[in-house]
């Protein structure tokens, strides 16, 4: 068995800290991005806990905004790791803690919207059934059972987004 060849790394995109001050800053940027995205999905799980989607919508281009400045944030770090775990490991350890928080209030986040579009969804299919129950004509076979619809009798539900 022949071992893998390691391949080389691509250099970063990003710049990485080279002192203390820019590693501080890079710090403090994170800080930011991270308690700005989670103001905005706090506020938005509660807008959709409490089924007003569109006021939580709203919140979409800010969330955009803040969402890549967190990619940029995130790619700096990755890039200014080595730097960071050896000039500055309490302050890496304490982004650590504060990401782990981040990362289970995001979660969170995605659950109640994962849940609100199960909802929506199943919701949306029994209206479909309804309707398509209705439409259809009760008709039986020879033996007495309920016969299944041809595919001309099915109609398709269309939903407009835009309401």
């Amino acid at each position: 068995m022949n071992p893998q060849p390691q391949r080389p790394q691509p250099p970063s995109v990003y710049p990485g800290a080279q002192n203390a001050a820019e590693a501080r800053k890079l710090a403090e940027d994170l800080m930011d991005v991270m308690n700005g995205l989670l103001s905005i999905v706090e506020r938005e799980t509660e807008l959709v806990r409490a089924g007003k989607l569109r006021e939580a919508m709203q919140f979409e281009p800010k969330k955009a905004e803040l969402s890549r400045r967190y990619v940029a944030v995130v790619g700096q770090m990755k890039a200014s790791q080595k730097y960071l775990s050896q000039q500055a490991p309490e302050l890496l350890k304490t982004l650590h803690r504060h990401h782990d928080v981040f990362r289970s209030m995001l979660q969170v986040n995605l659950t109640v919207l994962a849940t609100a579009h199960a909802v929506s969804e199943n919701i949306v299919r029994g209206v479909n059934a309804e309707m398509q129950r209705r439409s259809i004509p009760n008709t039986y076979t020879a033996a007495g059972r309920r016969a299944t619809p041809s595919p001309r009798h099915i109609t398709p539900l269309s939903v407009s987004r835009s309401l």
